[in-house]
């Protein structure tokens, strides 16, 4: 419980700094981000529980890594991320699971995941800034990529990339457990969390 409310705490103290640094109220965070005031207002006291599209949507509003809103000041120059010790941004009704292990610094950064997807699950994704770019690695099992309604199968073995600023959703597909890798690049600029 203590670790829930330290990355609450960090949460809350990013998402206002990356607010008050972008010159954005309260109000028009939220109009822009689609999120309530109310739910901006527990989120910058460090209460609540902010799913992952709504902390997708206010990185790509902020300008920021998800990442970025989430992490504590860097620890030394090599970061070794255990899996275990991740909590998933996203859990699948069937079990599957998204984790965010890191995001790399300077000035185009890179966001890693773990991603677990069962047969048939799924998660839609928003179309997220201009600029960004995904790829997806699979380890083992298949999936299949929609980008922009067109279904694009990817096997073990197989890595796509897109620009993911159009409607993207990642489904597992076959009868077996897919498990990937997921990059974000991020656009140069405002986007740096460095």
């Amino acid at each position: 419980m203590a670790e829930t409310e330290a990355a609450l705490r960090t949460l809350a103290h990013n998402v206002r700094t990356a607010r008050v640094r972008a010159g954005l109220s309260l109000d028009e965070l939220g109009r822009r981000a689609k999120v309530s005031k109310g739910a901006l207002v527990g989120l910058e006291k460090a209460q609540g529980n902010p799913n992952f599209a709504t902390l997708v949507r206010l990185a790509d509003t902020l300008g920021v890594s998800v990442s970025a809103l989430m992490e504590g000041p860097a620890e030394g120059r090599v970061r070794v991320v255990d899996a275990a010790g991740v909590a998933p941004l996203w859990t699948g009704e069937q079990g599957g699971e998204a984790r965010l292990m890191l995001t790399t610094s300077g000035p185009a950064p890179v966001e890693v995941w773990r991603w677990r997807l069962e047969p048939g699950e799924e998660y839609p994704s928003h179309p997220h800034q201009a600029g960004v770019v995904e790829t997806v690695s699979v380890a083992s099992g298949r999936m299949t990529l929609v980008v922009d309604g067109v279904e694009h199968p990817v096997g073990t073995g197989q890595t796509a990339a897109f620009d993911g600023d159009t409607t993207h959703t990642y489904r597992g597909a076959g009868t077996d457990t897919c498990h990937l890798i997921m990059t974000v690049h991020l656009p140069p600029g405002p986007a740096s969390t460095s």
